[in-house]
Parts: C-alpha cells; sequence; structure tokens
C-alpha cells in the first residue's frame, strides 16, 4: 500500500513521517496488520539490526506518593494492594540489580515513587549507583526519581548516572484529565534539565487511558522534538483501587499498530515495549519485537511480569539476539550527538561507556548504523512499569473479542526488590 511504502522509505532515511501520515497507521485494519508491522521492521532492521536491548527494573521506593496520577497504583488515595516500602539500602538494590545483570540486561533502570527527590534522596542514589557500579562498571544506569529541581540533573550525570527517565505519559491537551498535583510543562521541563546535564532522556507515554489517536500522535511527536534516546511505550495496566481500573481498552493489534506508529516517527531512536507488554500484547509479544528493539525484563514496579527466561525464549525463538554490553544501543549519528552534548568534545575523544547512554561504546557500532547518515540522514513512573493506552482505532477491549474485563490478568508483584522472595530475572 502507498502509505507503508512511503512511510518505509522516509524511516530509512531516517525521516519523519507527517501527522497525518502517523494518524493513517492508528486506523489500519486488522487485514492490514502484519503488512504495517513487516514496514515497521524494516526500519526497526535498518537502524538496530536483530538486537533486542534488555532493562532491568529496581523499585527503590515503592507506594506512599503523594501525586494523584489516575493510572498509578503508588497514588495518592491508591487502594491496591501493592507492596509499600520506603527506600532499600544500597546493597539491597545492588543485589536486585545483580540478579537482572545475570540475566542479561545491559541497563538497570532506578525508580522510587514521590513527587521529586531531596537532596538527601539524591545522596541515596548517588551511594545505590556507587554500589552497583562496584559489582558491574560497565552497566548503564537509568534514573527515574520524579520532578528534578535545579542542579539534581547535574549531580545524578556526576555521580555515574547514564539516563533520566521522566514519561511525558499523553498529549498536553489531554494531561490535566489524568494528574492534577503537576502539568504537562512540569514534565517536560524535567525532561530538559536531565538532557542539559548531559544524561540520555528517557522519555515515553501510556497507552490505554482514553485518549483519541490525536492524543497518541500528539505525545509521540512532542517526544521526538524533546529529543529523547528511548522512548517506553507503556500499556496501562488497570490496577483494582486506581480510577482507571475499568479502562480496558487495548487489544493486541491496537498495541502493535502503536507500536509501529511510534517507530514511523522514531525511526532511529530506542523503541521500548514497557510495562503491560504481558497483558496486552499476549501471544502477540514475539511481533513487537520486529518493531521496537528494548525491553524490560522480568517483574515491573508494583506488577509481575512473564518470567526472565522466558523472554530470553521470546527473543531467541523469534530470531533476534540479546544486545551485549559492548554494543552501542544508538545508531553512530545519534551516539555522537548525545556524546558531544554530554562530554563538550567530539565523540571520538569520549571514552567508552554503556552505549546508550551519552557516551556509548562508538566503536563497536553495527556496520548499518555506522552508514546511516550517509543515507540521507537514513526507553517508569510508577504505574506498575516504567511510568505505565488507545480506545479507537478498532480496539475490542483487551479482555477479548467482548470487551469482558480481565482483571485477572494484573499480578501485583510480591517478590524481588522489598521482599524476601528470589526475583524472576
Amino acid at each position: 500500500m502507498d502509505l507503508l511504502d512511503t512511510l518505509t522509505a522516509k524511516g530509512l532515511r531516517g525521516e519523519v513521517p507527517t501527522r497525518e501520515e502517523a494518524l493513517a497507521v492508528l486506523a489500519t485494519t486488522d487485514d492490514e496488520l502484519l503488512d504495517v508491522v513487516a514496514a515497521a521492521g524494516k526500519v526497526r532492521r535498518r537502524w538496530f539490526g536483530r538486537r533486542v536491548k534488555l532493562n532491568y527494573l529496581v523499585n527503590l521506593k515503592s507506594g506512599l506518593c503523594p501525586e494523584d496520577c489516575n493510572y498509578c497504583s503508588q497514588r495518592l488515595g491508591s487502594k491496591a494492594e501493592i507492596l509499600k516500602y520506603t527506600w532499600l539500602k544500597p546493597d539491597q538494590a545492588a543485589e536486585a540489580a545483580r540478579a537482572g545483570v545475570a540475566g542479561g540486561a545491559k541497563r538497570v533502570c532506578l525508580v522510587a515513587s514521590g513527587r521529586g527527590p531531596t537532596d538527601r534522596d539524591i545522596d541515596r542514589v548517588t551511594d545505590t549507583m556507587a554500589a552497583i557500579k562496584d559489582a558491574d562498571p560497565e552497566v548503564e544506569i537509568c534514573v527515574c526519581l520524579g520532578l528534578l529541581s535545579d542542579n539534581q540533573a547535574e549531580r545524578l550525570k556526576a555521580a555515574g548516572a547514564d539516563a533520566y527517565n521522566h514519561n511525558l505519559n499523553t498529549s498536553e491537551k489531554t494531561y490535566g484529565d489524568i494528574t492534577t498535583t503537576h502539568t504537562y510543562a512540569d514534565r517536560v521541563d524535567t525532561v530538559q534539565k536531565a538532557h542539559g546535564a548531559g544524561l540520555s532522556a528517557c522519555s515515553g507515554l501510556i497507552a490505554g487511558m482514553g485518549e483519541s489517536d490525536e492524543d497518541l500522535v500528539d505525545v509521540v511527536f512532542a517526544l521526538r522534538e524533546l529529543g529523547s534516546d528511548s522512548v517506553p511505550v507503556n500499556f496501562l495496566i488497570p490496577f483494582e483501587g486506581t480510577p482507571l481500573a475499568k479502562e480496558w481498552n487495548l487489544s493486541p493489534q491496537r498495541c502493535l499498530r502503536i507500536l509501529a506508529m511510534v517507530r514511523f516517527v522514531n525511526p532511529d531512536t530506542e523503541v521500548r515495549i514497557a510495562g503491560g507488554r504481558e497483558v496486552h500484547l499476549r501471544s502477540m509479544q514475539p511481533l513487537g519485537l520486529h518493531v521496537a528493539n528494548s525491553i524490560f525484563l522480568g517483574d515491573y514496579l508494583t506488577s509481575e511480569g512473564q518470567a526472565g527466561q522466558t523472554d530470553l525464549d521470546m527473543i531467541k525463538d523469534a530470531g533476534f539476539e540479546v544486545e551485549g554490553a559492548g554494543e552501542a544501543t544508538l545508531p553512530r549519528h545519534r551516539a555522537d550527538v548525545a556524546a558531544a552534548a554530554s562530554c563538550g568534545t567530539a565523540a571520538s575523544a569520549c571514552g567508552s561507556g554503556g552505549g546508550c547512554g551519552p557516551c556509548g561504546g562508538h566503536a563497536h557500532a553495527p556496520a548499518d548504523a555506522a552508514v546511516a547518515v550517509d543515507a540521507d540522514d537514513a526507553a517508569s513512573d510508577s504505574s506498575g512499569t516504567s511510568d505505565s493506552s488507545g480506545t479507537s482505532g478498532g480496539s475490542d477491549g483487551s479482555g477479548g473479542s467482548d470487551g469482558e474485563l480481565r482483571s485477572d490478568l494484573v499480578k501485583v508483584r510480591l517478590r524481588g526488590a522489598g521482599t524476601e522472595l528470589a526475583p524472576n530475572a
């Protein structure tokens, strides 16, 4: 079809589609779905080959949040029966991180609920990062602590953080419908603070909260304009005890169309399938790997994922491979720009780093990524995921063809960080 030919050609050149073309992807039919996935897959392979980056979440502080985000199981007033605990000690967090790294995770994501960190919280996270880096100096660390104040991003960068996660979640137009205790502009400001400090910006969205196709396209284009290096695509986990508990708006087909749209708008950016993958994609998860190049391994913040070994088997069975610590995640031209911004020097002068971070392993960039520029310029907040929608476009409901609720699919995390039970990584 002409639309997919156009989108594929643009994606292979690293060009961005129009808003109308992005909307058209979400409006495709189920009969066209495999063609959509195949087209997005060509773009994904152009920039990322068949590599899948594994990320691992460590929930440093669970629940007890003063913010009122409607999607979040840790929100103020949430009645979701999740784990609640204050800050993990650095050695506890490092032990939790080791499980993910042992399972093949290249990046550890340190997350804490709350509006934003105090200076004491920054000290805690600094100590935690040191403990993790002592055990594995090559591991990437992404931090997600909420809204940042002045100079906090610089402190995290100096302490060894590679990236900062703060999702926009939804469009500016509808943001007030899901949160009243902070604004969309507050979130944009934090992403800009992180980027300005030389941290790789990790910012994404939540699909399934009742938003329109236009809202989804708006937030994805906003993320592109902000320069997000990693775009986590979360699918709402409708926890009982939260205001969005009945929002079962997603089908596997709808999720794949959303992922494809995100890929076309961000052809050379890390696109991560984040929270809700198992709940909403279900048996069609392997198809998602043909579009996204990154996933979380094992459990999420307050919900359980499938077993880590099952993730690894899925990647292998689908014909993909786990991205190694020595491989650059981003194509060379994207990594060079990030490195120059971070180091204040030419990328070739940077030391080797974790690959996706500001100074990541350029020397190991795969051949298909190294020639990217020559071809005409050819990943949490706290919803149970890494920060955690769409209703229109033919969704038949996540629960099945007749739209029945499937609350049995949501499993509260009762193992791993903050518990005495081993994680499932």
